[in-house]
């Protein structure tokens, strides 16, 4: 029998939406800075912007599609890929930093 969600619940999943946007919002003007020239991405980072958003998409649909099922948290389910792909795809941008013209 699956437990009934608590006040907790509902702030760890605002705060993972939270989070989810803050990511976002953080990859998307590292990858403009990058199409300015002004961010070191790869050749192939425009085309991963697009192509991943498919794979998110089906992992968070199939994870809430199997916590709604058993009981669970389904909103929580369909964050965690998410918000996986927007952490790794911060900290990788980050991690490559601006570019240094000499």
């Amino acid at each position: 029998m699956a437990r009934l969600p608590t006040y907790w619940d509902a702030w760890a999943n605002a705060l993972q939406a939270g989070m989810i946007v803050a990511e976002a919002q953080a990859v998307i003007a590292m990858r403009l800075w990058g199409m300015a020239g002004m961010w070191s991405v790869t050749p192939y980072e425009n085309t991963r912007m697009v192509s991943e958003k498919a794979g998110a998409w089906t992992r968070a649909m199939l994870s809430a599609g199997i916590a709604a099922t058993n009981g669970g948290d389904v909103a929580k389910a369909a964050m965690r890929p998410v918000r996986a792909k927007t952490k790794s795809n911060a900290r990788r941008l980050a991690k490559r930093g601006p570019k240094v013209r000499r």
